[in-house]
């Protein structure tokens, strides 16, 4: 699907780390969703400058 859409995703995550990652994102004013969002895009874009890009998905 294209454009803004965000598809739903639940993930269980320790309530320590958790808590964390809200602190996290109150320090840099922005959701808990959108701190973890950036999380997820720097971790990609490191595995993806050490490892080559990664092909689309294809379920």
């Amino acid at each position: 699907m294209a454009g803004n859409y965000y598809a739903p995703f639940s993930v269980r995550v320790p309530e320590a780390l958790l808590d964390k990652v809200k602190q996290l994102a109150k320090m840099n004013k922005r959701s808990a969703n959108k701190q973890v969002e950036l999380i997820l895009e720097k971790f990609v874009e490191q595995w993806e400058a050490e490892n080559g890009p990664l092909a689309p998905w294809e379920p």
